[in-house]
């Protein structure tokens, strides 16, 4: 067995997660000894106790990622493992990503430049055509759109995105051949030809009360930034805001009336400083971007626009070397490690830096 392998056949597993694999895999020294190993070698590892041990003795020996593949592949999806290229790189910061993706369409390095749109089921018309104006203006500026494919804002933002002809990722609490809402069918299939639907979940499992909390790291993990547009203070796109905070992505919040609930939620962010949304544009300044011109939308070459006096001083940080690590440059720069990638997702829509394989940053030439 391979890690790809043992990655798809741990995540399988009922009741093991990426903490218990990221802390078996760090003391045993490979995924794939956590197949090898006998059951006292498991018991010695700290922090895994009898019961975690119990489950994957009894499970390790049953399950089979080809036959898993090829369920997927009948859907036309297939598995990312974090040890594939097109794992999102993004996602690997977290504290704990998935152990394999279910993905049906395509990945591309830009959607980790990607805004999520989140909020609640139970919308307004102001709440539902205020998602979907900024999924449209925030995919027509070349920024893939996130959210969980649920009812109300996040099938709005979807949409929104979709009439602009950009991309979209949409991220299910279940697995692929259980998606939920079943009426959201036909904008699956949409989103996959334009972007990607992606779970971690295994073929057969139903989405439940206790799954789109735990889908919504992915949401935010993938993302530069999530936006909130109408909840209360109590939901799932609260849920998804405070791990954004948590791994540290930007936060943002549309405001709303004040005698309504869908205002509550975000209302609350704003207080504890999350951005104020009026418009696309302070998603895109705040991120360190403009507004594309029509020749930069059209893929034609743009001048180079005007740096921020912050973006320059990154510039002149990199410059000494000519590229860096990211954990070098938040050092010699002195700033959050979020304010860093908001910084350089602006200097790489500005066409001044590019990412490099092994997460280092370099300047462009041309």
């Amino acid at each position: 067995m391979d890690s790809r392998q043992a990655y798809i056949t741990l995540n399988m597993m009922q009741g093991v997660g990426p903490v218990t694999v990221r802390t078996l895999t760090a003391a045993l020294g490979s995924v794939e000894c956590i197949f090898q190993a006998d059951e006292p070698s498991l018991r010695r590892v700290e922090g895994v106790n009898r019961d975690m041990v119990a489950r994957i003795l009894d499970q390790r020996d049953k399950l089979d990622s080809a036959k898993e593949e090829t369920a997927a592949a009948a859907l036309g999806a297939r598995l990312v493992t974090p040890v594939d290229p097109d794992y999102p790189k993004r996602l690997l910061q977290i504290y704990d990503p998935p152990l394999a993706l279910y993905v049906q369409g395509t990945l591309q390095s830009r959607d980790e430049h990607g805004v999520a749109i989140v909020g609640s089921r139970r919308t307004s018309h102001y709440g539902m055509e205020t998602a979907e104006r900024l999924g449209f203006q925030l995919a027509e500026s070349g920024v893939t759109v996130l959210s969980g494919l649920a009812r109300g804002i996040d099938t709005a933002a979807h949409r929104g995105a979709l009439k602009a002809k950009g991309r979209t990722l949409a991220v299910l609490g279940g697995g692929l051949d259980c998606l939920f809402p079943p009426e959201n069918a036909a904008l699956a299939k949409q989103i996959t030809a334009q972007g990607a639907v992606i779970t971690e979940y295994p073929m057969g499992r139903q989405p439940d009360k206790t799954t789109f909390p735990v889908r919504n790291r992915i949401v935010s993990g993938i993302s530069t930034g999530v936006t909130v547009v109408e909840c209360d203070v109590a939901s799932g796109a609260m849920i998804t805001a405070r791990q954004a905070m948590e791994q540290g992505r930007t936060v943002f919040a549309v405001p709303g009336r004040i005698d309504t609930f869908g205002s509550r939620g975000p209302h609350k962010l704003i207080k504890d400083g999350a951005c104020l949304v009026a418009s696309v544009e302070d998603i895109l300044n705040e991120l360190g971007c403009l507004i594309p011109t029509p020749a930069r939308t059209s893929g034609v070459a743009a001048q180079r626009v005007p740096l921020t006096d912050a973006e320059t001083a990154l510039v002149a940080s990199i410059t000494e070397d000519g590229e860096m690590d990211l954990d070098g440059l938040v050092r010699r720069s002195g700033r959050k490690p979020s304010e860093i990638s908001a910084l350089l997702l602006g200097l790489e829509m500005k066409r001044v830096v590019k990412m490099l394989p092994g997460q280092r940053v370099g300047l462009r030439t041309s």
